[in-house]
């Protein structure tokens, strides 16, 4: 197999982003991922001020996200624009619990949104960055991806919308490749992956303002604690199920929280960290300390496969 070459891929992609925008305009569809920023670079190298990001803050995202990803891309001379949609997508997601229906519902509010916003904007191609395993996982009905459309008969010109994907063949691991060859901060390049849907995909049943505030607090525990493992990937899930505890003496019906930490090159396999027993009950008391609803934190234990990285 030859071996992946970041620099010649980037030029590539570059003569084909050229060829199809052409002297259009674009917008790109940028979560602060290092998927999303990496599509946003590759294509602000062509297109310049013709280029518009746009970050969807739709509640669901870790904290202070959409203040931290505009100033970033700011300071790169990357025209960002933050839209707030918070009440539409809880609309969206409201009373639903079955996974794949959460997702699908994702997906609908998300193009709606940037079906929207291109016509507002009056740019000819929407660029994501979608990578080969969200195309697989789909294909395979392992998960639906919230960006993955032409790929399983799903016409994205239900929304208005001429899709650009120059990431749709590459693997997490490459992406990185790519995103260090573009000089990419750490920061971006070796960002932990995070879903499409947000926490969304964390919070087990129903998805409410609060009960992602209560994920929320938690991944952000979560990665704090455990930033110098260096994991693929770790979060914090809420689930369904509540349990009793004990506070103050009294008893407590409360949430319980599950940590999870996996290592992993590509997203398609993953093992989990082996995280020390002191991390682990620092995080736990973090989490029963600032988080006074829950009363139960365990830690997952399950690869994947049989187990997939995220819940839903």
């Amino acid at each position: 197999m030859k071996k992946f070459n970041a620099k010649n891929f980037i030029e590539e992609t570059i003569g084909e982003i050229r060829k199809e925008v052409g002297d259009g305009k674009a917008l790109c569809a940028l979560s602060g991922g290092v998927d999303s920023a990496t599509a946003t670079v590759l294509a602000h190298k062509v297109l310049g001020n013709r280029l518009l990001s746009l970050f969807i803050d739709d509640g669901l995202m870790r904290e202070n996200e959409a203040n931290d990803v505009a100033a970033m891309f700011k300071s790169r001379g990357i025209r960002i624009k933050v839209l707030a949609v918070q009440k539409e997508f809880f609309k969206a997601l409201k009373d639903i619990e079955d996974p794949e229906e959460k997702r699908k519902a994702f997906r609908n509010i998300f193009y709606q949104t940037l079906g929207s916003a291109v016509k507002k904007e009056r740019v000819g191609y929407l660029i994501q960055g979608t990578i080969a395993a969200d195309i697989l996982e789909t294909k395979k009905g392992i998960k639906t991806q919230h960006n993955v459309l032409e790929q399983i008969g799903f016409s994205p010109k239900k929304y208005g919308l001429k899709i650009i994907e120059p990431l749709k063949t590459l693997y997490k691991n490459q992406v990185r490749e790519v995103a260090r060859s573009l000089g990419l901060p750490k920061a971006l390049s070796e960002r932990m992956p995070f879903p499409g849907p947000g926490l969304a995909t964390r919070v087990i049943g129903k998805v409410t303002p609060e009960r992602t505030e209560i994920v929320r607090k938690a991944t952000k525990i979560v990665e704090e604690e455990i930033k110098n493992l260096k994991p693929f990937q770790a979060f914090a899930v809420l689930l369904q199920d509540k349990a009793t505890g004990v506070v103050k003496g009294k008893r407590q019906f409360g949430n319980i929280i599950v940590i999870r930490s996996v290592e992993s090159k590509d997203a398609i396999t993953a093992e989990v960290t082996r995280v020390p027993w002191r991390i682990l009950e620092k995080i736990e008391k973090r989490i029963i300390k600032e988080i006074p609803s829950a009363v139960k934190v365990l830690y997952d234990l399950t690869p994947k496969p049989p187990s997939t990285i995220e819940y839903i």
